[in-house]
């Protein structure tokens, strides 16, 4: 389940890491925010020049499958941190110590060997498709007013790359948690509980008021 997970710190080198991790999963956040909202804006600009002037917005469809990227892959790695996915709290819920860290371990080491495998191929992906050589070093363009394809392209590895860089702090930090039997591991979302959940959301609420 999305939203009731916490991450916990401390001093050690892992969390200082996690933290730096997190400053820029939040710009990669921002910047996927960023760019639903300039589509927002030239959704706005096509249809009001469709109707008001019979000119809508050229190239539209051509923008939106640039930032398709943006919007789909920047953000992953900020909600891998905060346990923002879709996963089963009911069944890890379940289990605590040890058995949680070592099946938290083993599922994070099977996504991050999916991703490996992403970076690698989106990288193939990104490398067809730019050329020094050609003109705006571009192999391919869109079909409409012929944009650059390999910008957008690019971004699937850049993000699938943050991700794996976040998905390895995570596999040390449940190793570090299963060989050591911590009660609270740090670096990691932990299923929050129903009363903790309640004050987090309280907080979150009196604290948007201020």
């Amino acid at each position: 389940m999305a939203g009731s997970s916490l991450v916990l710190s401390d001093d050690s080198t892992l969390s200082k890491l996690d933290k730096r991790l997190y400053v820029l999963e939040g710009w990669l956040a921002l910047v996927s925010g960023l760019a639903v909202f300039s589509l927002m804006i030239m959704a706005v600009a096509s249809v009001g020049g469709r109707n008001v002037l019979n000119a809508p917005l050229p190239g539209y469809v051509d923008w939106i499958e640039q930032a398709m990227p943006l919007i789909a892959f920047m953000g992953i790695a900020y909600a891998q941190r905060d346990g923002g996915h879709i996963r089963m709290d009911m069944l890890v819920g379940a289990l605590k110590g040890r058995p949680l860290y070592l099946v938290e371990f083993i599922t994070t080491l099977a996504i991050f060997g999916l991703m490996i495998l992403l970076v690698w191929g989106s990288w193939a992906h990104f490398e067809r498709s730019f050329d020094f050589s050609a003109p705006m070093w571009s192999r391919d363009s869109s079909m409409d007013i012929a944009l650059p394809l390999w910008p957008a392209k690019l971004l699937a590895p850049v993000a699938f790359g943050v991700l794996c860089v976040r998905l390895a702090l995570q596999l040390w930090a449940y190793a570090r948690a299963f060989l050591r039997n911590d009660e609270t591991p740090i670096a990691v979302p932990l299923v929050a509980d129903a009363a903790t959940q309640a004050a987090m959301e309280a907080e979150h609420v009196s604290g948007s008021d201020n």
